[in-house]
């Protein structure tokens, strides 16, 4: 149990394509020992799409987690002052969210978590999950690359020939991320193939 006593925070984002295997992070984290608190966008919290009803998709999540979930500003907030968190994961993290991030924007729970976790030097993770990756949100992209306590599950192009300037983490890497960016360190190789 690699992870036994750690806090970590899962946000999620409006990539609703990706959240079937998000479920099973949630178990894989538990498993290892985390406590897992999961932190839903107002995306991720109310949009009914093809891959599911919101509610259904936020019952799953407070199944899994056993925790209550947090989808408010003023409900993330407090992720900062009380240290409560040892690492959040972004998980699936959109351009929009990419962009933000970036740029300094907070204007909703997962951002507002991010922001509040940074702020005490811990550990942020990104599981990308966006079309314009290597388009318009290249350039954000490049920022957190860069961005100290910012640390990227590894990722690929998932349709280099339809959709090039889509990237798509490895979901199943996740925990591993998690591990390393503990001890400070960018799981590598951080580009599959």
């Amino acid at each position: 149990m690699k992870l036994k006593g750690k806090r970590v925070g899962l946000a999620v984002t409006g990539s609703h394509c990706t959240y079937d295997k998000i479920i099973p992070q949630i178990e894989k984290l538990k498993a290892e020992g985390a406590e897992v608190h999961v932190i839903l966008s107002e995306a991720a919290f109310k949009t009914d799409t093809r891959f599911g009803k919101a509610q259904d998709w936020y019952d799953k999540f407070l199944q899994t987690s056993c925790n209550e979930i947090i989808t408010s500003i003023t409900e993330a907030e407090p992720i900062g002052p009380q240290d409560f968190l040892d690492c959040i994961v972004i998980a699936p993290c959109t351009g929009n969210t990419l962009g933000k991030l970036a740029n300094g924007i907070t204007d909703g729970p997962v951002l507002m978590a991010a922001k509040a976790h940074l702020r005490n030097i811990k550990p942020l993770v990104i599981a990308i999950s966006t079309n314009d990756a290597l388009g318009n949100n290249a350039k954000n992209l490049g920022i957190l690359l860069n961005t100290k306590n910012i640390y990227f599950v590894p990722f690929a192009q998932d349709d280099p020939i339809n959709k090039p300037n889509s990237l798509v983490a490895n979901m199943n890497l996740i925990v591993e991320t998690v591990l390393a960016a503990l001890e400070g360190k960018q799981l590598q190789p951080i580009l599959e193939r």
